[in-house]
């Protein structure tokens, strides 16, 4: 073997997997025994991290993973998180489990897994209070784009505009003539400051000239209890969760926030057609892994949530729930997505006039 080709090798055993054998032949050729250490040692550490990279990929996952979901459970955050979880189960053999790690604007959870080591072991379930309440808070404790790498969107889902059937309203204007008239007494509960429901209904203030008095809880379950047991006025809520207590008339359903009304409950008018047009607030949920994740195993998460949320029956079973299931084709399709959503959100934070804190 010549000087020149002795330091070749064949790129397809790479990306077969076969470095052992290409970098043998480097070693044991006279090339290599003629160049000077620091070549050698930056050849083997390049070839060394090849195979790594493949070894990592191949053998992911060799241990349970956790994803953290940072709100309480039963919430659509929380049940997609579980289907995904399952299924994950179910294709790799290796245990998924979901820890709930509920606070005002799911805040521990999520600088939880800003800290964990990025190794694919530990995932974020989340939904767009992850942007609202990082654009809202003057120190969340994260950076949502800098803290986070993207795996994949899992779902889209409107909130309902709901009130306590003591309140002496029948629709979206009512609520506004209450307002104006007890300007800061109608009290709107929500899981925290920038939080999905916190920001839909101040957005929705800032459009219609009242203001609410928020009431903020450590997570949508405690306040939806207590807007059905009449300490709060109102809620805006995932339909997922908020159709249940319309369903058994615990709660009046005013509006919803999507820009079409839904098919579940049609006869819910959109508070874009109540008077308030183009208003529209839709909940993103998605995971997201630490920064610093290989980009190989997020890659692996991401096609196989795809599989996953394509399933005829899964989306049958969510979709029963007024909840649309969605995937990311790709990891950096999705960064896009972040990255959009935390400019919209700035925006949106600053012409509501809702002041960070």
């Amino acid at each position: 073997m010549n000087s020149h080709n002795a330091y070749l090798y064949d790129k397809t055993s790479l990306k077969n997997g076969s470095t052992k054998m290409s970098l043998t032949k480097i070693i044991t050729s006279k090339f290599l025994s003629f160049s000077s250490p620091p070549l050698i040692s930056i050849i083997w550490l390049c070839l060394s991290n090849v195979y790594a990279q493949n070894s990592l990929v191949d053998t992911y996952p060799n241990k349970p993973i956790r994803i953290v979901v940072p709100v309480a459970a039963g919430g659509n955050v929380d049940i997609v998180a579980r289907a995904v979880a399952n299924e994950l189960t179910k294709s790799w053999g290796q245990s998924v489990i979901v820890e709930n790690r509920p606070s005002a604007a799911s805040l521990v959870g999520t600088i939880a897994v800003a800290h964990a080591l990025p190794d694919g072991y530990t995932l974020l379930a989340s939904s767009s209070t992850f942007f609202s309440a990082a654009a809202i808070l003057n120190n969340p404790g994260y950076d949502p784009i800098k803290d986070f790498a993207p795996v994949s969107l899992t779902c889209k889902v409107p909130m309902l505009m709901m009130a306590h059937p003591s309140m002496a309203v029948k629709n979206v204007m009512d609520v506004v003539n209450l307002a104006k008239s007890h300007p800061g007494e109608v009290s709107n509960a929500s899981s925290g400051n920038g939080s999905t429901g916190h920001i839909a209904s101040e957005v929705f203030a800032s459009k219609a000239g009242i203001k609410f008095l928020n009431v903020f809880y450590k997570g949508n379950a405690q306040a939806m209890v207590d807007v059905i047991g009449g300490q709060a006025n109102m809620i805006f809520d995932q339909i997922s969760t908020a159709g249940l207590q319309y369903k058994s008339g615990k709660l009046n359903a005013l509006a919803i926030t999507s820009l079409k009304r839904s098919p579940l409950y049609p006869d819910i008018p959109t508070i874009s057609e109540s008077g308030y047009p183009g208003y529209e607030d839709v909940t993103l949920n998605f995971i997201l892994a630490p920064a610093g994740t290989p980009k190989e195993i997020t890659n692996k998460l991401n096609k196989e949530i795809q599989k996953i949320l394509k399933q005829p029956e899964i989306v049958s079973k969510f979709s029963e729930k007024g909840i649309e299931l969605v995937s990311s084709q790709s990891t950096d399709e999705f960064g896009a997505v972040m990255k959009s959503e935390v400019d919209r959100l700035v925006k949106l934070v600053k012409s509501a006039g809702i002041k960070p804190e």
